[in-house]
């Protein structure tokens, strides 16, 4: 392989900015080298950091024209000298391009760094794996990597009927955590489903003092996905040594409480999944694969378009009104 150039069909920008801004067809983009993998995509998705990227609203290097988006399953057309491990014909995933200088996933073709392929688990649907693992892998790093999760430890969950909520459940129960989720009421069964132990509507006021009744000694980790970041509550809730972990609230300019924070040898810990590293990235994989294969992650709902639809899909998540459903991109419709 040589790092010629390659031409694919692509939904791409010319500069940053509105959603209008996408257009798709031919673009050259850089070719592979010799410790990268040419993959032919099968689905990628809309994730929001997308559109953060697409609009500059979260800086990062970004190669122009620029291939929207980061996340991609497709299948290997071929490896690298330096790509050991794959072969053509390997049904693969990535969840870490169009950023920091790479070329993004939404396009016929995408080049893909060795360090940041993972090898896709037999039986699994290319729609369903695409929509679970940017939610996953974020939900990953949350818990364990930023927030220490340990087993027997009590969670709770802000806005646990979300992609990464519902991700954040799963993985939380499944390592022997206690989970208390707070959601919608009508979100009740959905959020036990995936192995909440308690569900409490965030619409209720009395929220707080119901987790304080369920949890006299304190929660070991809250976790913010709503993006309100209620540090005020959120910290006279913890526990000795509680974490307070925020993943979303880009504009958020929260109230903290530092002297309930320090008295309880607290933390507040914020943090992008865009600056994970590989190794970090790497280990979330290996969980998302174990359970991918043990069918324990679904989307809530996904809406299959087609790749040329790139703009319209960011125009509605930037609307807001998908209530948990992905939009995932296939070329071949």
């Amino acid at each position: 392989m040589t790092a010629a150039p390659l031409t694919t069909r692509a939904a791409y920008v010319e500069r940053l900015g509105a959603a209008a801004e996408i257009r798709y067809g031919d673009l050259a983009i850089a070719g592979p080298g010799p410790t990268d993998v040419l993959v032919a995509v099968d689905a990628t998705v809309v994730n929001p950091v997308d559109t953060f990227v697409r609009s500059g609203r979260y800086p990062t290097p970004v190669p122009l024209p620029f291939v929207v988006g980061r996340d991609l399953v497709g299948t290997v057309v071929a490896a690298g000298p330096g790509a050991p491990g794959f072969a053509a014909g390997d049904r693969v995933w990535c969840n870490s391009l169009g950023h920091g200088g790479r070329q993004g996933a939404a396009a016929e073709r995408a080049v893909v760094p060795v360090d940041r392929l993972y090898r896709l688990p037999d039986g699994v649907p290319a729609e369903l794996a695409v929509a679970v693992v940017h939610p996953t892998a974020t939900a990953y790093l949350a818990l364990f990597t930023h927030g220490r999760l340990r087993p027997g430890e009590t969670v709770v969950v802000a806005g646990a009927a979300g992609n990464v909520g519902g991700a954040l459940v799963v993985l939380a129960s499944t390592a022997g955590a206690r989970v208390i989720a707070t959601a919608a009421a009508a979100d009740e069964a959905y959020c036990r489903s995936l192995g909440a132990t308690e569900v409490l509507d965030y619409r209720d006021e009395r929220w707080p003092e119901r987790i304080r009744a369920l949890c006299p000694d304190g929660v070991d980790l809250y976790l913010d996905t709503y993006g309100r970041n209620d540090l005020g509550n959120a910290v006279e809730l913890l526990a000795h040594r509680g974490r307070v972990v925020l993943l979303a609230g880009l504009r958020t300019r929260p109230v903290l409480p530092a002297g309930s924070l320090y008295t309880r040898d607290g933390a507040v810990i914020g943090f992008v999944i865009s600056r994970a590293s590989t190794a970090e990235l790497g280990a979330a994989a290996r969980t998302i694969n174990q359970l991918l294969a043990a069918g324990r992650l679904r989307p809530r709902g996904t809406e299959i378009l087609s790749l040329p639809e790139a703009a319209e899909a960011h125009r509605r998540v930037e609307a807001g009104n998908l209530r948990g459903t992905r939009l995932v991109l296939t070329p071949g419709l």
